[in-house]
């Protein structure tokens, strides 16, 4: 019997890094996502195979039952051993799927090109969650780390705010549908982010106020998800994007790259890759495009509304 299970993908808007130390974030789940498709299978493995976007298969692989079931931990870092680790933490919540199983086959499918950074890992776990029944949040924590914020969003339709509140994840669905949401659009930079080298990096810059910072970025937040004019929402995100400046101790993305746009530039996530806001009165895409960034997407093409 063929299961299909999809999550989607996601947009950090605000309290990034800061969102690891209990900061509240604002977040997007995107109309882009991941489909994961198990099939029976044989021979005490699975036959997995990853789809891009286009078509093109990017893993290709087989998991022995053993590789799952022993202890062992990878030494090497492939697409293959954290798989098998995800695998593993999810074996140790529910070993049903390995010890009452004769294989599998697994076939993954993007919606989005996988070096946009929307959540490829984020998707993947909740997926595998959702096929295990064991809770998405835990698995991630086990596996692959971070916030959990994406997974928040894989899981809802809606804009989040999204905290940790003694290590628990606290979801909260949101509205947001200010009059000014065709004046938002998302750039790629052209280069995927590592997560993993930039929330080190993170925990090496941050600074020892941190109880001021985060009450300043929930503040932040706050006025990002309630502005009601373009001019609100362009000061609250520049506001957010020089703190963070400062905790960093790296430039803004405007100042590195766009220093002479008309509007604001504001870092997603990860500083230094993936997508960028753009907050614009007039459609940005010709001075983009100039600038060598040819994906410039509209709001409404990219959100879940």
């Amino acid at each position: 019997m063929k299961q299909t299970f999809y999550s989607n993908g996601k947009l950090l808007i605000t309290g990034e890094y800061l969102v690891l130390d209990g900061a509240k974030a604002f977040a997007l789940p995107t109309k882009f996502g991941q489909n994961l498709i198990v099939e029976k299978g044989s021979n005490q493995e699975i036959k997995w195979k990853s789809y891009d976007k286009d078509g093109t298969i990017w893993f290709e692989d087989t998991i022995l039952f053993s590789d799952i079931s022993t202890k062992t931990i990878s030494e090497t870092e492939s697409v293959k051993s954290t798989l098998t680790t995800i695998l593993k933490e999810a074996f140790l919540k529910n070993p049903d799927f390995i010890n009452n199983s004769e294989g599998y086959h697994v076939t993954t499918q993007l919606s989005f090109p996988k070096n946009w950074g929307l959540g490829t890992s984020s998707t993947l776990i909740n997926n595998i969650a959702q096929w295990l029944k064991i809770d998405a949040f835990e698995l991630l924590k086990n596996s692959f780390g971070g916030s959990g914020y994406d997974i928040a969003c894989a899981q809802n339709d809606t804009p989040i705010l999204y905290h940790l509140e003694q290590d628990k994840p606290i979801v909260e669905k949101v509205v947001f549908n200010p009059e000014f949401l065709e004046n938002l659009y998302f750039v790629y930079l052209n280069k995927k982010q590592n997560s993993k080298a930039a929330i080190k990096s993170y925990y090496n810059h941050r600074n020892n106020n941190l109880v001021k910072t985060i009450a300043n970025n929930n503040q932040l937040t706050h006025a990002v998800l309630h502005a009601n004019t373009l001019k609100k929402f362009s000061d609250a995100i520049e506001e957010h994007e020089a703190e963070m400046s400062i905790i960093l101790e790296m430039k803004t993305v405007k100042e590195s790259l766009f220093p002479d746009f008309n509007g604001m530039v504001k870092s997603l996530g990860a500083w230094g890759g993936d997508f960028v806001l753009a907050v614009s009165k007039e459609n940005p895409t010709d001075y983009f495009k100039k600038k060598g960034f040819e994906t410039v997407v509209p709001y409404s093409e990219m959100i879940l509304i």
